[in-house]
Formats: C-alpha cells, structure tokens, sequence
C-alpha cells in the first residue's frame, strides 16, 4: 500500500542511454556566420537583414539533413524518460530521504504544471513556440534586439525545441558546427512531435538550478508546493531562472531573483498574457521560499542507509538513484526517534554508572510481519554511520543458547523438566582438550532444562550441542533466516559465532510469533514512479518451527525474565528473553519479546575492546531493552504466550 504521495503520471517509458553525435560537423552555412557578426551592426541593420535571408537560412536547414547522416535519431525520444529521484518514506508516508545522483528530477505530464508556468517559460525563453517549426530567425535577432535594449540578457534566442535537442543531443561547446546540428535535429523533433509533447519534454528535462532538473522538483524546492499550484508571480520568477539557475537563484540573491521575475512579468504583460492587474498583483505578491530538495538529510539515516543498500543490492546502484522509485518502509519516523533517543539515553546512562562503552545497537521486530520497527545502529550517525545493527558481527555469547535448547526440544527428546548434570566435561579440540566452564567457575550438578537456561549455565548448553548434533543447530539458525557464516565447534553452543543484532532480532522473533517466520525486512512496497510495483513484502508467514517446541522454549525464556539472569528486563507483563555476555566482556546482549515486539540490544567497543570486568547483558543490556519496550509497547494490550499443554510433543 503506497501512501497517496505516490501517486504519478500515466505513462510507462523504458530508460535508454543520452544519443551522442558520433563526430563534429562542419559549419556549412553563412547564416550562422552571420548570427556571430550580428553584434558589430545596428539594430536596424539586424532586423533588415534577418528578414532578408529568413526564407534562405529555412530552406537552407532543410537541406543540412542530407549532410547531417551522423546526427542522432531524434525518434529515440518516444521512449526517453530522464532521470527520476527515488523517494523512501516511513510506514505512514512521511517522506524521510531522497536519492539520486546529479539530477533531482521528478516527471509529471504537462496537465499537472500550472498555466502560468507555461506562459511565463515561453514568453522568456520562447514566445512564439506555438507558431515555428523548430527554428525562428527573426526570434533570434528580436532576442539580441532587446537584449541591446536593456543592456543585459533579457530574452534567449534559441527556441524551446532547441534547449532541448542541445541538452539531450549535443554537448555544450559554443560553436557554430553545434549550432547548426543544432537547427536541424529541431526541426526533425518538430516533425515527430507534437508543440504539447515537445513542451512537456522540456519542462520535465530543464535545469533550475542546486541540482534541480524539472518543473515539478525546482516547484517543490523553492516554493514548496507542486507546478500544478505555481502562481504568476511564482512561475515568473521560476521562468526567470532558466538563463542562469544559480545565479538568479532567490536562495542566493533574493534581490536579483525579484529583478528578473520583475522582467519575465513584464514580456508577459507586453504580449497581453496577463493583465495589468494580473501585473501589479504578480509584482506585489509575496514571495515564500521552500528549501533546497537536494542531497537534505534524512530524517532517519540508518533505516534509510540499510533501505538503500538492500534495494542496490536487489535492483542495482543506477535503479535506486536514477529509477524514480517510491518506497514504503516499515518504520514509523516517530517511533524510530523514540528508539534513538532511548539508545542516546541508554548511552549517558551507562556512563554515569562507570561502564564506558562506545556503542549500542538496537533492532525491534514485529514478530506478527517480521517487519522492522525500529533499527538504530549506533549512538550519534553524525559521529559514525557504521550500521551496527547490520553491518557488524559479534559473538552472542549466551543469546546463542535458545536455538540449542529449541533444537533439543524439537527433538522429542527433551522436555523443559529434563534433567542434565552441570559437572566438569571435557572434548577433544584438535592436539588439545576442550573444557568448558560456567561463568562463576562453579557446577550445580544435575538439574533441569529450564534451570539450566534460567541461570545460563555454559556446561549444560555444551553438552546439549553434543547430544543432538550441532549441525541440527545449524539447521535450526538457517531455519529463522541466520545467513552469517556458521561452524560447528564445540563452543558454538556459548556463542561462539558472529552474529548481527538485525540476525538475533529476526530470529527471536520467530520464536515470539510461535514458529511462524517470513524474512525480516525494513521495506513494505517499491514502486516506480508511475506505480508500477517492483517489490511487494506483504507478510507470508510460515509455520517453520514446531509448536510445542516453542511454546516450551518461550515458557524458559519467560523464567530467564522472571527469576533468571535477565531480571532486570522485567515490564510487567509476560515477556521472555536471554542474556548474552561473551568471554573478557567483549559483548554483552539481551534478546527479548512478547508476542507483539522481539528486541535485540546489544553493547560494545568498535574495537573490541573487552569492557570492565564484571560487565553482563543481564546488568547492562537488559535494562536499556526494559526502557525501550516500556516506550514501544504504551498502549498496546498484554497478551500472554500459548502454554505448551495446547500443543502436542513431538515424537522421538
């Protein structure tokens, strides 16, 4: 479901490559010679002689086509498209960022841009456009007539089909060779296109200015509002931009804006398109000035960072920054700055009690959709846009355990009250002898599974993984959408892989939703700009995971909540989760959930610096996943998980 600001045009064009000429031509005739010279002659002299040789300079053009066999194929326009922006908004249709490489374009039809706009484009820049075939002598020496009138450049006198051929065509060298390709690849253009078509294309293609390119992007930038809304006074000071964007920017020099709308809205008066009260009113209007649209920053830079990367990876760099594509993301804006200002909090917080860490990551799921809710990959993105929450790996440590005891209790061998005894084990590992040891170096001897994960005991977790097979661990990851490269070491049951807090987040998830999983994702819909969908994450769950194993688990992870390690994640209201710390402190997590919201935090160095000794997720990253989910889940009702008695035990 795109939000209504997706809305486009009708058209479906295929992007193709600029036409280039393949060679330079050589200037075969005088008139442009004359063109050059004008300057050195009177006025009079100039209209004189341009009506003299206007028939001769048409028919001549017409002739050049012969010679001009090198010359691009103006027909290429019927499937050109420009370059389009692509947009990124949040689930509501907040417009977070934009993307695109040098033009910011959007393409609307030419019914969608105000009247005045039109009138004002051509009354300085191309006044009689409706009545030439592409090419008009006498405008040319009109346009130099009144540029001598006034002493400065008040009037083109290339004509609109002109402007475009040389900006879609030819490069921007001021010879008299690329003035005469020039004459004839518009007269071609007139042939094949119709005066609204070829207007469309140019309003659509033109640049305004602060990579700006199109009516409808410069509308939205300096005044805020669509080309369909554009005033007189608005559109002529637009119109009055087109000779020198930056220059005449209003953003630059508001004065010098004002001068030459003042001057656009004179030529109008002059060829009776407006009124003198139309005039008066356009020069009195006041004039309020959006921002500039281009390269602004984004209201919520990693979503948008990890947005982008998925869709390049999926569609290509070029499709992302060129496509003109609409992306719905699953983030809503005021939800993601509530996880940012918690984690900045969460920060300042540790650092009052003495734990300096550098950074904190933060992943929230809905495990109903698997859809991101909330992603904040570091502490400050001005300081660093290392997207930590995806792009970095680190060891779970104890968070690794659930998916051992799933896989245990999938089985059909083990159930919650399952004994197993915590005593000193050793494995062979290579030329040495592997053996593991709890955190607090003591053995509590036999006791049961759902204890044993209370209280994060290592010993009992190892000897799991070697009971039902490490690579039924694996499989398990590899079922709840785990990609990250995985070995089957002995230790593996501890922790010992890297994992993103994006992996742990999904996965858990997987467990809060009772086994049903999709692939975790930050995007709702990609469409281009015509509405056409290119991608459509509407959830498709699958029920991956066995039910009674589940619930069995999520009933554990309620007791590491409840009595357990992760105490300090308590909300008041039945949620279950695990603590993760990995051996010298490097690490610390905590992975939680209730059935609506899967929360992974994780706590750190960049560079791996262990953190103070003594450090755990349960005192440190627990209590930052219990702020946030008090925040994220106000009003949202208390439900508890299914018990496993409503399910039936899988079979040994």
């Amino acid at each position: 479901m795109a939000p209504n600001a997706y809305k486009r045009g009708k058209r479906n064009r295929r992007a193709i490559k600029k036409p280039v000429p393949q060679r330079k031509q050589r200037p075969v005739v005088a008139v442009f010679q004359f063109v050059q010279a004008v300057g050195k002659v009177t006025a009079g002299t100039i209209l004189t002689v341009t009506m003299l040789g206007s028939s001769v300079v048409a028919g001549g053009l017409m002739g050049l086509a012969i010679s001009f066999r090198n010359l691009p194929d103006v027909r290429v326009l019927r499937d050109y498209i420009p370059t389009e922006t692509s947009y990124i908004y949040d689930v509501n249709g907040t417009l977070l960022s934009s993307i695109h490489d040098e033009a910011n374009r959007d393409m609307v039809e030419l019914d969608e841009m105000s009247p005045h706009l039109k009138r004002a484009v051509l009354a300085i820049e191309d006044s009689n456009f409706f009545t030439h075939r592409g090419i008009n002598p006498t405008s040319i020496a009109r346009a130099l007539l009144a540029n001598i009138e006034q002493g400065s450049t008040v009037e083109g006198g290339s004509t609109v089909t002109m402007q475009l051929v040389k900006n879609l065509f030819l490069s921007p060298e001021r010879t008299i060779s690329r003035k005469t390709a020039e004459a004839v690849l518009s007269l071609r253009v007139e042939q094949i296109f119709g005066k609204e078509e070829i207007l469309e294309m140019y309003l659509n293609q033109v640049y305004w200015g602060h990579n700006t390119y199109g009516a409808e992007t410069a509308a939205q930038s300096y005044f805020n509002k669509s080309a369909q809304e554009l005033s007189i006074a608005e559109s002529a000071m637009m119109a009055g931009l087109i000779q020198a964007p930056e220059n005449y920017s209003p953003f630059v020099n508001y004065q010098l804006s004002k001068q030459r709308q003042a001057i656009v809205l004179d030529r109008m008066h002059r060829l009776e398109w407006i009124s003198d009260a139309e005039l008066e009113a356009a020069k009195s209007e006041p004039i309020r000035l959006g921002q500039v649209t281009s390269f602004r920053e984004s209201l919520s830079p990693y979503i948008t960072d990890a947005v982008i990367q998925e869709l390049s990876n999926r569609f290509g760099q070029d499709a992302v920054r060129k496509g003109g594509m609409r992306v719905q993301t699953t983030i809503d804006v005021n939800f993601q700055r509530r996880a940012e200002e918690n984690v900045r909090a969460s920060y300042q917080n540790l650092r009052r009690r003495g734990l300096y860490a550098d950074q904190i990551a933060l992943v929230a799921v809905d495990p109903r959709t698997h859809y991101v809710k909330a992603l904040v990959g570091g502490v400050d993105y001005s300081a660093s846009q290392y997207n930590r929450a995806i792009q970095s790996k680190r060891q779970p440590g104890s968070a690794f355990k659930p998916f051992v005891y799933y896989a245990a209790l999938a089985s059909g061998k083990y159930s919650p009250q399952s004994s197993i005894n915590d005593a000193p084990v050793s494995y062979p590992d290579g030329y040495k002898t592997y053996s593991p040891r709890n955190y607090d170096g003591s053995f509590y001897g036999p006791m049961s599974l759902q204890r044993a994960l209370e209280y994060s005991r290592n010993v009992p977790a190892i000897k799991l993984g070697q009971e039902i097979g490490l690579d039924k661990v694996i499989e398990i990851c590899r079922t709840l959408g785990i990609t990250s490269p995985i070995e089957p070491v002995t230790s593996l049951p501890l922790g010992a892989v890297d994992l993103s807090p994006f992996e742990m987040a999904g996965a858990f998830a997987t467990f809060a939703s009772g086994g049903w999983h999709s692939d975790p994702t930050m995007i709702v819909q990609v469409t281009d700009s015509h509405g056409n969908v290119l991608l459509d994450n509407t959830p498709d769950p699958q029920l991956l995971l066995d039910p009674w194993a589940v619930a069995s688990l999520n009933q554990m992870m309620q007791g590491v909540v409840n009595q357990g390690t992760g105490k300090s994640a308590q909300i008041g209201r039945p949620a279950a989760g695990k603590t993760g710390t990995t051996s010298s402190e490097r690490d610390v997590w905590f992975v939680g959930y209730v059935p609506q919201l899967a929360t992974a935090v994780w706590v750190g160095n960049d560079d791996y610096r262990p953190l103070p000794q003594g450090t755990t997720g349960g005192q440190h990253a627990a209590p930052i996943w219990r702020s946030f989910m008090n925040q994220a889940l106000e009003g949202v009702p208390v439900e508890n998980f299914p018990p496993p008695s409503q399910f039936s035990r899988p079979q040994n």
